[in-house]
């Protein structure tokens, strides 16, 4: 699995975010463009607001990489900043093609009314700026979906500890540590209610028996993963490993030394950014640290 969505449909997306929040006529031609392997933009994607137990509110944000085998790095700054307060509030310098669900949330306090913060990314010498606000007809509950009784799965970096659940918060993340061109141990426990395949209050579906006719169904809860931020190139054993009895653990490799953020997304079977509702899925990170690889010299 990874982190894309049908070009059609996001496209519309992006597009009508953009209008919404009047990002310029330039950026609306780029958006009529056909895909291409390389050189085109990137689109920031607002997917809605959700308010706080303490009367504050979160923006939640995506993007949209238009290039259909072109992954970009574009580092904190000029080309890659959000404003005000920035440039750097916890976006990805990695950008994945296709779409990116959930990457990044924003906490605006209680009264940020009518205000707006805006990302502008530059890639391949095409500039976009999306600006993000309280928007009506925005806001989301991507910790329930009430129909179904649904929630996102859970993340934890210790078997008992902390649980993840929901969109991401760089400031809660797993760590790791290695160095450069040796294979690095990642590990995390995953679980899911199942509550995506009934209504509310139901039990999850039995899977079909053995030999039963009809579509094969989705994993019950799966993760990908991605590089985030960092210097290098991370290459994963497997970027969407195997879960063992709640627990998953793969390896990452790093081409440089530095410090690096992977992400993790955990999808129950609504799929890739719950279908598109805005819940169920979690966001999580792990925070790599790698240093050079030994010359042998003392």
């Amino acid at each position: 699995m990874t982190i894309q969505f049908m070009g059609r449909t996001a496209l519309a997306i992006v597009a009508t975010a953009c209008l919404a929040a009047g990002t310029q006529v330039a950026a609306r031609q780029l958006a009529m463009e056909p895909l291409k392997d390389a050189g085109q933009n990137i689109y920031p994607a607002y997917e809605g607001w959700y308010q706080n137990e303490d009367g504050s509110y979160t923006l939640l944000v995506g993007y949209y990489n238009r290039n259909k085998k072109q992954t970009l790095d574009i580092p904190i700054g000029p080309d890659n900043r959000i404003e005000p307060g920035g440039p750097d509030q916890g976006q990805p310098t990695h950008f994945d093609v296709g779409r990116g669900w959930g990457t990044l949330t924003i906490k605006v306090p209680k009264d940020f009314g009518d205000k707006k913060i805006t990302w502008t990314l530059t890639a391949n010498g095409r500039t976009v700026s999306v600006p993000f606000g309280l928007t009506k007809g925005y806001q989301i509950e991507p910790y329930l979906d009430a129909a179904m009784g649904n929630k996102p799965p859970v993340i934890k970096f210790a078997e008992k500890g902390e649980a993840l659940a929901g969109p991401p918060k760089l400031s809660a993340s797993g760590t790791a540590s290695g160095v450069v061109g040796e294979p690095v141990t990642l590990s995390y426990w995953v679980t899911d209610d199942g509550n995506e395949d009934t209504p509310t209050g139901g039990s999850a579906a039995a899977p079909p028996p053995a030999g039963a006719a009809g579509p094969p169904r989705r994993p019950r809860v799966s993760t990908t993963l991605t590089k985030y931020r960092g210097p290098g190139t991370v290459t994963f054993a497997d970027s969407t490993p195997t879960i063992e009895k709640d627990r998953v653990t793969t390896t990452a490799t790093f081409s440089q030394a530095g410090e690096y953020w992977i992400r993790i997304e955990g999808n129950d079977s609504s799929g890739v950014g719950g279908g598109g509702f805005q819940c169920c899925w979690t966001t999580a990170y792990i925070k790599a640290t790698i240093k050079a690889a030994s010359t042998g010299g003392h």
